[in-house]
């Protein structure tokens, strides 16, 4: 066989499209469907940052038949003109240059205030990986118009006078079989993923239709309220107190030598002995792994339920704290977050790790509980009771589990949980033999030998431990001693009470073999 040399010529590096085209799970966290879905979004929440920043108001989202999709917004339209400062047109940096976009001065507020976007990769990354793109911009009383084939420009920038008042980007793609190993985007997934985006960025209105032959389904998704609206619909009337809704706009810092920046958090909460959720969101990307919010908010209800549970007496004698789960079980929680210095865990943006944001939530939190448990005595009565109730409740099915346990573990035959043990078929004790063999290479030849109706190996090493000199402490930490006591099922005898808790009490009775063979 003749192998290949591994020398400086080995070295190449990806250029233009085959940058995401060839790796696309670098950008998307998958090359499945999983990948693909996350494209979408990456298109999607160009034109919630829009939205957001008040420029349109609805958002309109087309699966089409055969599997292409179709994104249109109503705001200011991407720049796709000629940018002198950087020498190019903007489409080109747009479209087809990676880490470029209008997102980078957030800090300073030049363009976005927040956003979902924020590092230049998601418009082009996904124009790379589709099959084909056709962009539709209006803006500055021009209509420009662009088509991509497999990362590549076809035919330049198409520009013309649009005598029409309306703004804003329609952008259609497929994306492509080659890049991803599955384009086939459930319709299930735009209908969680909008419902969503509605929940965390309220008044704006996003309409999914979805092509099935010459028909298109919508459907509309509206929350006017915002997280205060999906919490009364989560709960509907089961709720233990009212709705509660709690924000904050502060600066914050991840560390005490990084400079500031500007975040806005909001709350909806609520308690219910009937459902229990818990949903996060930062910059209105759903927070699948939580992170800094969630550490925030198991730190706070904690240690602020505790302490008046603490402060009321409702403890038990000896009773264990309660734990965030026994909260968890009764809490109906979303948080919205927003902040123009994000820190995501990768590009899927499924958590994120800032501390400045999780303290800022934490500090919210507490100092909000405080207050309502304070000015509320019924309320917060209702909270205790049923934490309380999920508490012990947990703790009595944990004691119940550990006695079945027990329990059934009692009744497995504890000779099957020594190692290297070779039992017989025959539980007749009148006929049962034990075979005590030397190492593993007699065991081997003894299992080849032996009748195994009624003859079972047991090996151990040639020198275990002299009994006759070694005090009790010493004879019951070895295991290969132990293995045997358990086999032979009798106990051992000792003076004095000086067994080890899995060594029992010598009874000949309860002998489990007929014949001892060494």
């Amino acid at each position: 066989m003749v192998k290949n040399s591994y020398n400086n010529e080995s070295i190449s590096s990806l250029k233009g499209a085959d940058r995401v085209r060839k790796r696309p799970s670098v950008i998307f966290g998958s090359d499945g469907v999983e990948g693909c879905e996350h494209s979408i979004f990456e298109v999607l929440s160009n034109s919630l940052d829009e939205a957001r920043e008040g420029y349109g108001k609805t958002i309109n989202i087309t699966r089409y038949e055969d599997l292409s999709i179709e994104v249109e917004d109503f705001g200011r339209g991407i720049p796709v003109d000629f940018n002198v400062r950087e020498n190019k047109f903007n489409w080109e940096l747009v479209f087809c240059e990676m880490y470029a976009g209008g997102k980078y001065n957030n800090d300073s507020l030049q363009v976005y205030e927040y956003s979902l976007g924020l590092n230049g990769l998601g418009l082009c990354s996904t124009q790379y990986s589709s099959e084909y793109m056709v962009v539709d911009i209006r803006r500055d009383g021009y209509q420009y118009n662009l088509r991509f084939e497999k990362g590549e420009n076809i035919g330049g920038l198409k520009k013309e006078k649009y005598t029409k008042k309306d703004t804003g980007t329609k952008i259609k793609w497929r994306p492509d079989r080659n890049v991803f190993t599955d384009i086939v985007v459930p319709k299930e997934y735009f209908l969680d993923v909008l419902k969503r985006q509605a929940i965390v960025n309220p008044g704006i209105k996003i309409v999914f239709r979805n092509q099935v032959g010459d028909k298109f389904e919508e459907t509309e998704f509206l929350y006017k309220n915002g997280i205060s609206d999906y919490i009364q619909e989560l709960c509907g009337n089961d709720n233990l107190i009212p709705i509660q809704n709690w924000s904050i706009q502060k600066n914050v810092r991840d560390r005490d030598d990084k400079p500031e920046y500007k975040a806005k958090i909001e709350v909806a909460l609520t308690f219910s002995n009937k459902n229990h959720v818990s949903e996060y969101y930062h910059n209105s990307s759903f927070l699948e792994y939580g992170g800094a919010p969630e550490k925030a908010v198991k730190s706070a209800f904690v240690f602020q339920i505790d302490s008046y549970i603490k402060q009321l007496g409702k403890y038990n004698k000896n009773e264990s704290k309660i734990s965030f789960s026994d909260i968890e079980d009764c809490l109906i929680i979303v948080i919205s977050s927003f902040s123009n210095v994000t820190s995501y865990e990768n590009q899927t943006k499924k958590a994120i790790t800032n501390k400045g944001i999780q303290n800022a939530i934490c500090d919210m939190l507490k100092h909000n509980l405080e207050v309502f448990l304070i000015e509320n005595p019924l309320e917060a009565e209702k909270i205790v009771s049923q934490v309380l109730v999920n508490k012990r409740s947990r703790e009595d099915a944990e004691k119940t589990r550990l006695n079945i346990k027990k329990k059934l573990t009692n009744n497995i035959d504890v000779t099957n949980r020594v190692a290297k043990f070779v039992d017989c078929r025959s539980k007749d004790l009148n006929i049962r033999e034990l075979f005590i063999v030397e190492g593993d290479s007699a065991l081997g030849a003894c299992k080849q030998a032996r009748d195994p109706n009624f003859q079972a190996i047991i090996p151990i090493r040639g020198k275990i431990l002299n009994c006759l000199k070694a005090d009790y402490n010493k004879i019951f930490k070895s295991d290969i001693i132990t293995d045997l006591i358990k086999i032979l099922g009798c106990g051992v005898k000792v003076k004095g009470n000086k067994l080890g808790k899995d060594v029992p009490t010598f009874n000949i009775n309860l002998l489990r073999w007929n014949k001892v063979i060494i």
